[in-house]
């Protein structure tokens, strides 16, 4: 079969099993990339080079740095500074809650920013007496206009930026997203608190998260601990209940406060069986116990089947604002920042010092680190990459680009960049807006070529719409994580998402290009 037919069959292949849902992204991309060296499109250097790819290098680095910043509470410190000062006007918290996710979004991705925050909004409309539904959809749809503030926003402006390069124009600056990203942000903002309200449904979700703002108060009332001068939890220790599972070893083993769990790791502070204190006597089955120690040991001691825990330690540890290694996770941000402002080192250099500092310094354990990369991502992004080079190498996307230009016509490249960035909004409201990317450089960087005009306004344009996916809950992870806790139903995201995508669309074929012209 002609290469360039072999590589449309599997591009449409694959459309067909992303939108199914039946099979991982990340095996699809994989599967892509096989099917590449297989079909004897490409070399098998050339389908798997995307593993070893700068920019899966910088993605997989950028994980690990949200990971810090959540696990030692600095994400809930700035969420409890900046939500604090709503007090309990709706219209404040639905403001600073869009303008937090949007700067955080911005340093730490729109998954991290996202993650992070979902159980911080849920109690907090718990508490001010709002519907979760009325606040997390705005969340994530701030995120998303938030990732165009920076290059680290989202892996999208990292491949737009490697895209621009691979063209011979400059790669993106750190803050140029900026440009976009600030109009984008303060028309979000706008259109929500305009039409939010109208426009948002009140639903009631069927299981609210746990807030856990309160743990340690609620700890030392159910194990009379009031009158205790010993610090609960702290950025050094905390606490973690667990109740004792049968043919757990512990059973039978005398306890009384103070006393050393058999390892030594661990202090009992208390123990109850059915809301009564068990002082002196051996355990049973079903008692609970409230131990203390450091959060590392807690974490340790808790994960076997001696006991069941309660509330994860991890979960616990992330709630104390300015946690241990908080202000070395902080230091790593700002350094990571400036190398990849100034552009001293490479993007993926910058990154890739940054997490091995947050090993290094104890910030994160390897083991934390491993399970903070989305490897799916990793995955999706390397496996897709030969993609993208089998469309430029065979022709195929000189073939797509030709059919789009005699569909419009001598109109001019910005009819053809409204005709891109309408192709990437409906195929990234179907599958990942990274791989819809992904598919779209080649065809955007082809057309730039024909018309002979820079491919900068392109990539910009096509991060812009790539960042429109707000139609369906489907559309990227940060739609999906608020669509439970929100007690969403699948229509409810076009009604504000709409008016959004169309904001969008307008500023990247109108206002782009004023600022990157053709």
């Amino acid at each position: 079969m002609d290469p360039i037919a072999t590589t449309l069959v599997i591009l449409g292949l694959a459309i067909v099993a992303f939108l199914s849902n039946r099979v991982s992204i990340g095996v699809v991309a994989l599967g892509v990339a096989v099917a590449l060296w297989a079909t004897g499109v490409l070399t098998l250097g050339e389908a798997f080079a995307g593993f070893g790819d700068p920019t899966v290098i910088f993605i997989a680095a950028l994980f690990v740095v949200s990971e810090a910043l959540d696990a030692t509470g600095v994400t809930t410190w700035v969420a409890q500074k900046v939500l604090g000062g709503a007090g309990t006007s709706k219209a404040k918290l639905l403001l600073f809650l869009m303008i937090l996710v949007a700067g955080l979004t911005a340093l730490i991705s729109v998954n991290g920013a996202v993650a992070a925050l979902v159980p911080v909004v849920v109690v907090v409309a718990t508490r001010s007496g709002l519907s979760p539904s009325k606040l997390l959809l705005p969340l994530a749809f701030a995120a998303h206009a938030g990732s165009m503030l920076a290059l680290t926003g989202t892996p999208v402006n990292i491949l737009v930026s490697a895209g621009a390069r691979d063209a011979g124009e400059r790669p993106f600056g750190f803050f140029e997203f900026a440009l976009v990203g600030v109009p984008l942000v303060v028309g979000t903002l706008l259109i929500t608190m305009l039409f939010g309200e109208r426009l948002l449904p009140k639903r009631t979700p069927s299981v609210l998260g746990t807030d856990l703002s309160d743990h340690a108060s609620t700890l030392r009332e159910t194990y009379d601990l009031a009158t205790s001068s010993i610090p609960v939890i702290g950025a050094e220790r905390g606490v973690s209940e667990v109740v004792i599972p049968p043919r757990s070893p512990l059973i039978g083993l005398d306890v009384f406060p103070g006393m050393c769990t058999p390892s030594g790791d661990l202090v009992i502070l208390a123990a109850r069986r059915a809301g009564e204190p068990v002082d002196g006597k051996s355990l049973q089955a079903g008692d609970s116990l409230l131990l203390q120690g450091t959060w590392s040991d807690l974490e340790r001691h808790t994960l076997g089947h001696d006991v069941l825990v309660v509330d994860a330690p991890d979960a616990v540890r992330r709630t104390v604002p300015l946690g241990h290694g908080a202000k070395r996770a902080i230091g790593i941000l700002v350094v990571m920042v400036a190398l990849l402002a100034t552009g001293l080192v490479p993007a993926a250099v910058a990154a890739l010092l940054a997490a091995m500092a947050i090993v290094v310094s104890g910030v994160l354990k390897p083991a934390q680190v491993y399970r903070a990369i989305s490897w799916q991502t990793v995955v999706l992004v390397a496996g897709m990459i030969p993609l993208s080079t089998a469309f430029m190498t065979t022709g195929a996307a000189d073939l797509i680009a030709d059919g789009l230009l005699d569909a419009i016509g001598d109109s001019g490249p910005q009819l053809a960049l409204l005709a891109i960035c309408v192709l990437t909004m409906i195929l990234g409201q179907m599958i990942s807006n990274t791989a819809t990317v992904l598919i779209m450089i080649p065809v955007a960087l082809s057309v730039a070529a024909t018309y002979e005009v820079s491919a900068l306004p392109f990539m910009m344009a096509l991060t812009v719409a790539g960042a429109a996916a707000f139609l369906t809950p489907i559309a990227t992870p940060a739609n999906t994580m608020v669509f439970a806790p929100g007690g969403y139903r699948f229509g409810d995201y076009w009604k504000l998402g709409l008016p959004l995508l169309l904001f969008f669309l307008v500023i990247a074929v109108f206002y782009v290009p004023l600022i990157w012209p053709f």
